[in-house]
């Protein structure tokens, strides 16, 4: 996957709307499982539609979620994940991101190999693993990307200029993407891009030239307007993750 940051990158506009409660500092009980893959990670073909970065991204601790998926307005989300088993498992659990959605035996998530193997004391991962189904506790927490900015990554099945579709990765923080927009210079109003599926937004014939965007996010403050001038370069790429020169807190 490319990554580059616009050219004509000028302009980070937030409008911050009235607060709404939304936080998580409590546990919640549930169960977990795991799904196998050749390389312990996570899977390219995730439901969040990620691609690649949904096998490697956060080391490949990522989860597969049902309730918490949110018709894909989960994709992305981090949570931070105890198994309650002290004889197996240890304190602090595993941080997970979301990438994909999955039903299981009554669990909340379904955890990467990886993942799975994280919640385990030394040396008690087989033993972990022999259980199938655990008993958890989870709780929401903010997402770290350390080195990276948010990006919008330009969908595989894009086809410039027919047709966009963008993925937000690197989502930092405690947010979720509520809504998406283009800007449309000869009608002087924004459009609104289709929720496709997971994190996927997409819009037929968008419009030309260099993208301005502009996004809703809803978190622990609220929700908030993000607007982006030249986000996305006129001869963007399918593949290719544009960076925004900014981090959502």
């Amino acid at each position: 996957m490319g990554y580059q940051v616009p050219h004509s990158f000028l302009l980070t506009l937030m409008v911050f709307l009235p607060a709404l409660c939304y936080s998580q500092d409590t546990y919640i009980a549930s169960r977990a499982t795991y799904y196998g893959s050749p390389d312990c990670l996570g899977t390219p073909t995730g439901a969040c539609g990620f691609a690649g970065y949904g096998r490697t991204v956060n080391g490949g601790e990522v989860t597969g979620v049902s309730r918490l998926y949110r018709n894909g307005t989960g994709c992305g989300a981090c949570y931070q994940v105890r198994c309650k088993s002290p004889k197996h498992c240890t304190d602090e659990g595993v941080k997970l991101v979301i990438t994909d959605y999955g039903e299981g035996d009554h669990t909340d998530f379904i955890l990467s190999v990886r993942a799975y193997s994280k919640l385990a004391l030394p040396n008690m991962a087989i033993e972990l693993f022999a259980y199938g189904v655990v008993d958890i506790e989870y709780k929401r927490i903010s997402c770290q990307h350390p080195g990276y900015n948010l990006m919008f990554k330009v969908h595989e099945h894009s086809r410039n200029p027919e047709y966009l579709a963008i993925v937000p990765i690197y989502q930092a923080g405690i947010n979720d993407i509520t809504c998406v927009e283009l800007w449309q210079e000869d009608c002087q109003e924004w459009r609104t891009m289709r929720h496709a599926y997971g994190a996927v937004w997409d819009m037929p014939n968008p419009p030309k030239g260099p993208l301005n965007l502009r996004f809703q996010v809803s978190g622990s403050y609220g929700e908030k307007l993000v607007q982006l001038r030249g986000a996305i370069p006129a001869d963007w790429k399918a593949g290719v993750a544009y960076d925004t020169a900014i981090q959502l807190n």
